[in-house]
């Protein structure tokens, strides 16, 4: 077949990646988070 070392490829880019989880977005999903239920400002840990 002409995308059997293309489909491969994605397979095997499929396995080795690992996505990332809600919980571990950190500041920048606390900032959305923030901006949708309308906090103006939100403080940053040391």
């Amino acid at each position: 077949m002409k995308n059997t070392r293309f489909v491969t490829s994605v397979i095997k880019s499929a396995q080795d990646d690992t996505p990332q989880m809600p919980w571990a977005r950190g500041a920048r999903r606390a900032a959305f988070i923030a901006k949708r239920k309308g906090v103006v400002e939100i403080r940053k840990s040391a």
